[in-house]
């Protein structure tokens, strides 16, 4: 009955992940909107840290070569929620914003021998903004209309989300590979509105809707070293595929006479307009006696070829077409680490796992010509084990994470947030006897 109804909680939470946005960020305005980690709860702890690691009881999606690692005995579920506040600030002004959402859901088990499978759901990108500003029409107001005003609202939301199956296969003891394939999904929807305190001008409002359905495909290999007895290291290697999403962008541009509220609507579409990186990924793992493990990630996607639609009016003439130049590539370099002392321990506090790790992220989107915000980030968190009669391997992992982004003349952001992942490890497949 347990596990029926474990099975039926995780399922309710994946139906309501798509649902979501985890984000409250302007920048998600831009290209495919704010990139979701797709680190589960135990990487989170080292800020996202995962391609050397390869766990008996945790789900790694970010390697799927670490699948083959899987305990044999048990089935996981592995489950996240994050809490976030934000504060903003730009000229001077701050404020802050926060929210709530249910990060992901996944699973993972031992189906042959050195083979082990995984599924779940993931956040690929949010979408989630509502900002506005005001302004005098002229920076001198004229006689005739001293107080006529202008203002422009800017609102998004949506996101891509992927479900995907992936397996495992260690061939060879210390080698192994893997893949994840995934189905991708999701609406993208933004809006901005000008409009004016003089009821004599219309208002004009850009509606831009994007529909993605295809698919994303990872890919993984690990290879463990044994130094000695004791110590171990592992060389870690991902790579997603970049290609073109089946995707159409829309833009409607929609003038409304401010008097009679009739509209004229022009509508722009462009096929095949959206696209992933190629993304690549290496990894160095060290493990000491299975207590302390430490590495480092370095992480390159390919987002300076990427087009992407834009608006463009020129000489009385307006069209809507893929346009370069609007990314930079993206280089990430994660450093962390695991200390347990040791989960054979009957103590709790010799069990628990405590992980840190630090993140820099160079900018990848333009804006107005310029580089967009770079990314610092780090984390606390630890791995706290559920020990009850029955059952001593589930585990409560919390971790506390803090992301700045900022580019000089942009607004800055200062993220705090809160990430829980409870990982149920049950041992489903034991066959006892009884004599």
């Amino acid at each position: 009955m347990k596990k029926i109804i474990a099975t039926a909680f995780l399922v309710g939470l994946a139906l309501q992940v798509s649902a979501q946005s985890g984000t409250n960020s302007p920048y998600s305005q831009y290209g495919l909107g704010a990139l979701a980690s797709q680190a589960t709860s135990f990487n989170r702890g080292m800020n996202g840290l995962a391609y050397g690691f390869h766990e008996h009881s945790q789900v790694n999606y970010m390697n799927p070569a670490s699948y083959a690692s899987v305990d044999s005995l048990s089935f996981i579920f592995d489950a996240g929620v994050s809490l976030q506040l934000t504060n903003f600030e730009e000229r001077g002004k701050k404020i802050n914003a926060q929210n709530a959402d249910i990060e992901y859901v996944v699973a993972s088990f031992r189906a042959f021998k050195h083979v082990g499978v995984s599924f779940g759901l993931l956040p690929y990108t949010n979408v989630g903004y509502n900002f506005s500003n005001t302004q005098n029409v002229n920076a001198f107001p004229s006689t005739s209309s001293p107080n006529a005003t202008y203002s422009n609202t800017y609102s998004g939301n949506g996101g891509l989300h992927l479900v995907y199956l992936g397996a495992g296969w260690e061939p060879f003891k210390g080698f192994s590979f893997g893949a994840n394939i995934a189905y991708l999904w999701g609406t993208l929807n933004r809006n901005s509105t000008n409009s004016y305190s003089d009821s004599y001008v219309n208002t004009l409002s850009k509606n831009y809707t994007a529909q993605v359905k295809s698919y994303k495909a990872d890919f993984g290999v690990q290879y463990t070293y044994p130094i000695d007895r004791k110590n171990e290291l592992t060389l870690g290697l991902a790579y997603s595929l970049g290609h073109t999403l089946n995707a159409e962008s829309e833009c409607d541009l929609i003038s409304t006479n401010s008097q009679t509220s009739v509209s004229d609507t022009t509508r722009y579409v462009v096929s095949n307009s959206l696209e992933l990186p190629h993304t690549f990924g290496v990894g160095l793992m060290f493990n000491h006696n299975n207590r302390l493990k430490f590495g480092v990630d370095y992480q390159l996607q390919k987002w300076a070829k990427i087009r992407y639609p834009q608006l463009n009016p020129v000489n009385g003439t307006t069209s809507y077409s893929l346009v370069a130049g609007q990314f930079n590539d993206r280089h990430k370099l994660t450093l962390g680490g695991d200390y347990c002392k040791g989960e054979r321990y009957r103590g709790f506090f010799s069990r628990m796992h405590y992980r840190a790790g630090f993140s820099y992220a160079s900018p990848y989107l333009k804006i107005n010509g310029q580089d967009g915000p770079r990314e610092l980030s780090a984390s606390l968190g630890v791995g706290i084990p559920i020990m009850n009669a029955y059952n001593n391997r589930s585990m409560l992992n919390i971790s506390a994470e803090w992301v700045n982004q900022s580019a000089t003349g942009l607004i800055k952001e200062n993220t705090f947030r809160i990430n829980v992942g409870l990982t149920f490890n049950e041992r489903w497949f034991a066959k006892f006897k009884v004599e």
